[in-house]
């Protein structure tokens, strides 16, 4: 997954298939098999794959391209596998969620309005359960009272090839401290966010993810990110960079 990739467009299929597995994920929570793509959009296998591989490029899945089946193993904000955030709709599980950045902004996906959604993980550091609940994007209630998102990764390092290790490195911690203790047992230094600071960094997601059809592919600029991060009032200095925007 190259960083800085050139501005394109949608094809109908990508955009016909992103909506569709969006309301499958929402609905269901899971994601849809090659199967299910193929009886809800009237597309052949390598259509199907073909939109996927577009779909991974502008930044909303991670699909596994050794397989004939189109294993989708990530659908931002969804992950098909056990991550390290559960999400729950009106007191239900409904799915597991790709990181603690997704989490905050998981809850302002249009099938999920108005209703209670509420997020499961633990502190990276000691396991320490952290839980917060939302509707429409406000923060109704948390335990405990303050916590924050830790990134042990460099947006340098984000997408060398998939989505995949940018959300493994996004996690909750209690404090500074135990963001400490968790970058000493993992050997990586990271930058820590305040939940307004990581709901400010999700909220051009939240805003559009299934708001607007023709939402544009993403796109991974490393320095532009970082500027972000900064203007956000992060201290940046673990990647190596200083806190202040130049």
């Amino acid at each position: 997954m190259p960083h800085n990739v050139p501005p394109f467009e949608w094809s109908d299929n990508a955009l016909r298939l992103r909506q569709y597995v969006y309301e499958h994920w929402c609905e269901r929570g899971r994601g849809p098999t090659l199967g299910d793509a193929h009886d809800a959009l009237d597309l052949d296998r390598f259509e199907i794959a073909a939109a996927y591989h577009e779909l991974e490029l502008g930044l909303i899945c991670v699909v596994d391209p050794d397989t004939h089946n189109c294993n989708l193993i990530k659908f931002q904000p969804f992950s098909s596998f056990p991550s390290q955030v559960k999400g729950y709709v009106d007191g239900a599980f409904h799915s597991f969620v790709g990181c603690a950045m997704e989490a905050m902004a998981f809850n302002q996906m249009p099938p999920f309005s108005g209703r209670d959604v509420a997020v499961e993980s633990w502190c990276a550091c000691c396991f320490e359960p952290i839980t917060f609940h939302a509707t429409d994007g406000e923060i109704t209630s948390r335990t405990p009272d303050e916590f924050f998102v830790h990134v042990s990764r460099s947006p340098h390092f984000w997408n060398n090839v998939n989505i995949s290790t940018m959300c493994d490195s996004m996690n909750f911690v209690l404090d500074a401290e135990h963001a400490r203790r968790y970058e000493q047992q993992t050997g990586a230094a990271g930058v820590l966010f305040t939940l307004q600071q990581a709901q400010w960094f999700t909220s051009a997601t939240a805003e559009n993810r299934m708001h607007d059809y023709h939402w544009p592919p993403g796109q991974i600029d490393p320095v532009t990110v970082i500027k972000i991060v900064r203007k956000l009032g992060v201290d940046t200095t673990a990647w190596g960079l200083p806190p202040k925007t130049s």
